[in-house]
């Protein structure tokens, strides 16, 4: 098939995500947390048709915050996970992205921030999964060290394990395209 005859609607995005990214098992997360399931954002982020819907539904809610904030000049993403979701949230919106290592590479330009980003930009982070939102917030406090101003954080799946506690905690808004329970997950017991 080449291209893509319609965009997937939210129901099926979610359905979608579940049918073949949804892991279970026995799972460490990045947190260090135990989990009885594991959603491997590879495993959706790879897959055109819920990439390109991912993209609009991101645009769509980019939109929204712009609605109600004011303009947002640059999406965001980290690496690795990050990097399709923005690519494809900055094809839907028209809104230029950059992208954020773990650490600056120690060749090259040496730089942690590929793309351009000024102090001036108002930015969203788009997110895959979050937990506790650790690794996101840390991609936040690396945008911030420029004196650009990070305005939220969209995250594609909320496991609602701390996220959105931790993330508004620190200072910046949280939205989630999904949670576990939009994809028919119940939650891991305490």
């Amino acid at each position: 098939m080449t291209g893509m005859s319609r965009t997937l609607t939210r129901e099926e995005v979610a359905r979608r995500i579940a049918e073949v990214a949804l892991l279970r098992g026995e799972f460490t997360l990045r947190s260090g947390r135990k989990s009885s399931y594991y959603l491997d954002k590879y495993l959706f982020s790879t897959r055109p048709d819920i990439l390109a819907a991912l993209g609009e539904l991101f645009a769509e809610r980019v939109a929204a915050l712009t609605a109600d904030v004011g303009g947002v000049s640059k999406l965001a993403g980290a690496e690795l996970g990050g990097i399709p979701l923005v690519s494809a949230a900055s094809l839907a919106s028209g809104i230029p992205c950059v992208f954020i290592r773990n650490k600056k590479k120690d060749y090259g330009t040496a730089r942690q921030l590929e793309g351009v980003l000024d102090e001036n930009d108002r930015v969203v982070i788009v997110e895959d999964v979050a937990t506790t939102g650790g690794q996101v917030l840390e991609a936040a406090q690396t945008i911030a060290e420029t004196g650009a101003t990070v305005l939220a954080i969209i995250c594609t799946i909320d496991r609602q394990e701390g996220a959105r506690e931790n993330i508004e905690a620190a200072g910046y808004r949280f939205d989630a395209l999904f949670t576990v329970e939009d994809l028919g997950i119940e939650k891991d017991a305490p």
